[in-house]
């Protein structure tokens, strides 16, 4: 015990001095600096194993994807359906829902059975009704996918309690849908897929509530993993800017946060992926048993850049999104 309060009272002295606290900082960057390359080369074998993992045989297993009447949740949809997956997909129902059209577009394509289901999963008894639909409909559910989400721009001039909804739906609607579907994965030893976004780590301004769901996510699901592995599998997808319709002006711009106007696409300003290539990489790395999935990759160097030179990010965002105050 004595070793312990002596540890404790050293650890004390450097952390409670300022100048030895930022000491023992720049010692540790230093040290991680050095080790970089080693850390990079195991990135990279790290990468090229995955290329040689074995994947999933996925055909017969059952997908639930939410918010799969559009986007990269329709576009994974049509992946699991060529792999021969049966299908559950789910959106909200709204007078422009193409969900029946992408179901059959998804049989089209291979599924040998597929459920569309209407439902809002930030209404915690829809979630319960579908997933309880799914077991009476199929007796099983391997992968579950929590991709309904809601974009919004957020502005100091708006009204805060507008946003409510953004948490509804982009967290409280996939951990609904994760905590009625558990005790069915344990049993298939299955899979769930969280779409968390890069928002959740890089913070881009006007994001608002949007980042904090997303953020929210991360940490909702990293720690559910230690409670679920190795039985099930959690794959987090921290995602840049993918080329749907939710980057678009017109889609911000009409939604939650209409205080906020853009004038161009976020795709023609910024660094954009193909949601078709993104959709691809997604199930494809899903079905190889990643734990985090990143598109484009480049990003993972932001994260980087993010957490050891915050000055930095801050820099280079704020090229992107000048502040109207510090115009004024």
């Amino acid at each position: 015990m004595s070793v312990v309060y002596r540890s404790q009272a050293m650890y004390g002295a450097y952390f409670n001095n300022t100048f030895t606290n930022v000491l023992v900082y720049y010692i540790f960057l230093l040290l991680l600096l050095l080790i970089s390359p080693f850390l990079f080369i195991w990135e990279l074998i790290t990468n090229l194993r995955s290329c040689f993992q074995p994947i999933e045989n996925m055909s017969g297993k059952v997908v639930l994807i939410t918010g799969a009447s559009s986007g990269i949740g329709e576009l994974m949809a049509y992946e699991y359906a060529k792999r021969g997956a049966c299908l559950v997909i789910v959106a909200i129902k709204e007078p422009e829902s193409r969900l029946e059209q992408v179901a059959e577009r998804a049989r089209e394509l291979g599924s040998p059975n597929v459920l569309f289901l209407f439902a809002d999963v930030s209404k915690v008894d829809e979630c319960r009704i579908f997933m309880d639909e799914t077991i009476r409909h199929y007796g099983r559910l391997d992968h579950l996918v929590c991709n309904a989400g809601i974009a919004s721009l957020y502005s100091i001039k708006t009204d805060v309690t507008k946003f409510a909804p953004v948490m509804d739906v982009n967290f409280w609607g996939s951990v609904y849908s994760t905590h009625f579907a558990i005790p069915h994965l344990m049993r298939t030893g299955g899979k769930i897929v969280v779409n968390a976004s890069s928002a959740g780590v890089l913070h881009p301004p006007k994001g608002g509530f949007y980042n904090v769901s997303k953020s929210a996510l991360i940490s909702f699901y990293e720690s559910l993993r230690f409670e679920v592995s190795p039985t099930i599998t959690i794959t987090i997808l921290t995602l840049g800017y993918i080329e749907t319709n939710l980057i678009t002006a017109k889609s911000l711009t009409n939604g939650i946060g209409v205080g906020v106007r853009l004038k161009k696409d976020f795709r023609s300003v910024l660094p954009t992926m193909g949601a078709e290539p993104c959709a691809k990489a997604i199930v494809n790395g899903v079905c190889k048993g990643a734990t985090s999935i990143t598109e484009p990759r480049f990003v993972k160097g932001l994260f980087f850049i993010k957490f050891l030179f915050p000055e930095l990010h801050r820099f280079y965002l704020s090229l992107y999104f000048p502040s109207k105050s510090r115009k004024n």
